[in-house]
């Protein structure tokens, strides 16, 4: 059973109407986003059932794991031409940046009789994803906009995840200029959760009606000033681990020192014998720098591939070998958390009304038509 994750219905359902609460006020929708969960159709349905109508993951197989709920479904990650096809099926809107992607996607229209939106990205400073070249989104756009089997849904942008540029009002003032001048203006999506702290500002210009949420919605944590925001939870996700070894250890190792699996030289600091615990659970489960004990007597040392060692000298708990401990998750490791098979989930708080989620093909193709009609 262990490691176990527990995901509390409640806590996310309250997040997710606060967050809508907080844009409605700014005239501003959101795409919930489901990529730190994989996809979870449970946590989808969450949206959906507290105000949001758009789901957003990166990966195309979980897109298909929605396909039954009621809602435009978006790619946010740019689809490869190889998948062309399976995007034009399962998502009904992609972010695009590249004019070979959009014609790959008009085909995959074509065989398969569709036809799908797409919204243009536009690099704004963070130099991940979009185009630079207003020629070159032009040209996107119109081809977007003469292909019948494509859309021209809008345009976007994504800032503060590689380069962690922050938002301001002169650049989302650029990108609604940029859908104004090649008339892709349905949608203007002005970025993640890293946009909200301008948002309550007052710094996103009017025409800005769409951000792509996750972790606001899951952790009530905007990303630009890492903050917490009133009337959210950051602890929806609790991730519980054994303890299997709980020994005095002294605080500094002995012998010559290597260098690690980054080919770096580990530093360690003397504090005398200390007591510690390991506990099963590494680097294939979980990331020790977003995560927190909720026993605040308890220090994370550090984790191999599949031990946590812990220091508990100062907690005022008496932890033996069998118990568990308890931890708070940030982002990155609820990620690793949720995509490790070796990690346990249990759901907490469900609505009375349960859900019943379609696995098999014969199942999803009938769910598929059910929701299209």
């Amino acid at each position: 059973m262990y490691p176990l994750l527990t995901i509390d219905h409640e806590k996310i359902a309250a997040n997710v109407r606060q967050m809508v609460a907080y844009c409605g006020q700014y005239g501003i929708e959101i795409t919930g986003i489901t990529k730190v969960v994989c996809g979870d159709p449970e946590i989808a349905k969450i949206y959906i059932d507290n105000g949001i109508s758009r789901i957003g993951d990166s990966r195309v197989a979980n897109l298909k794991k929605l396909a039954w709920l009621p809602c435009e479904k978006w790619l946010i990650r740019m689809p490869m031409c190889s998948e062309a096809e399976d995007v034009v099926r399962w998502a009904d809107v992609s972010l695009n940046s590249e004019l070979d992607t959009l014609k790959a996607l008009a085909r995959a229209c074509r065989a398969l009789r569709k036809t799908h939106k797409v919204v243009l990205m536009y690099d704004l400073g963070d130099i991940r994803e979009g185009f630079l070249s207003m020629d070159d989104i032009r040209a996107a756009a119109d081809y977007a906009r003469q292909t019948p089997e494509l859309e021209l849904y809008g345009v976007g942008t994504n800032l503060t995840c590689f380069s962690f540029i922050q938002p301001d009002t002169e650049k989302l003032t650029l990108l609604t200029q940029v859908a104004e001048e090649i008339h892709a203006t349905p949608c203007i999506s002005g970025g993640n959760s890293a946009t909200l702290d301008l948002m309550f500002r007052g710094g996103i210009p009017k025409e800005v009606n769409l951000l792509r949420l996750g972790e606001s919605l899951l952790f009530g944590r905007e990303r630009a000033k890492y903050r917490y925001l009133d009337g959210t939870y950051n602890d929806a996700f609790r991730l519980q681990a054994e303890i299997i070894e709980l020994k005095e250890k002294p605080s500094l190792p002995w012998g010559t020192v290597g260098v690690d699996s980054y080919g770096n030289s580990p530093t360690f600091t003397d504090r005398g014998v200390r007591m510690k615990a390991i506990c099963a659970l590494g680097k294939q489960d979980i990331d020790v720098e977003t995560m927190w004990p909720i026993d605040e007597g308890i220090h994370i040392l550090g984790a191999s591939s599949d031990h946590l060692m812990l220091d508990v000298e100062d907690s005022e708990l008496d932890y033996r070998v069998g118990d568990t401990i308890e931890f708070r998750l940030g982002y990155f490791a609820l990620m690793r958390a949720y995509t490790s098979s070796y990690v346990t989930k249990l759901h907490l708080n469900r609505q009375a009304e349960s859900i019943s989620v379609p696995f098999s093909e014969e199942e999803l193709s009938r769910a598929v038509s059910a929701a299209a009609v």
